[in-house]
């Protein structure tokens, strides 16, 4: 509701990086830090518990990452999908990178990997015949639990 009703503009500047330098995780919606590599909710997720491990070095592709860097963001890829299985009971997971804007990067010049929750028949007539997406609780909601998950 907050983006919907918000009148202003876009911040500038790379949201994944400022989310990162932010003194308040939860205002952020960043979920747990590594030393290289961060997981983060999305802000406009297709689904419930739709989040993001991003590589902390602003850069945006997997040949310029160093292994470790790719370790770490793998590694909590496997930790993110291991919470969202005990908090959503999700039948699949849909895990990508979209790199570069012809392939779909919102945020082309920092490297992250999607971790999307599936259900099954969770496709929705929404997208398609009103462009709305429903999620049934907010990313506040979302935030509590995926990160009590992640402490367990």
């Amino acid at each position: 509701m907050r983006y919907v009703s918000s009148t202003g503009s876009p911040p500038s500047g790379c949201f994944l990086c400022t989310a990162l330098e932010a003194r308040d995780d939860r205002d952020a919606l960043v979920l747990q830090r590594g030393k290289l590599a961060f997981l983060i909710l999305n802000a406009y997720p297709y689904a419930s518990g739709h989040l993001m491990a991003a590589i902390a070095r602003h850069h945006g592709s997997l040949e310029d990452a160093a292994p470790d860097e790719l370790a770490e963001a793998i590694g909590l890829v496997q930790r993110a999908i291991v919470a969202l299985r005990t908090t959503y009971h999700p039948d699949g997971f849909n895990v990508g990178v979209n790199q570069g804007r012809a392939a779909g990067a919102g945020v082309p010049d920092h490297l992250h990997v999607h971790v999307v929750p599936r259900w099954n028949g969770d496709a929705s007539f929404m997208p398609v015949v009103g462009d709305t997406k429903v999620l049934p609780e907010t990313l506040e909601t979302t935030y509590e639990r995926l990160s009590a998950a992640l402490r367990s």
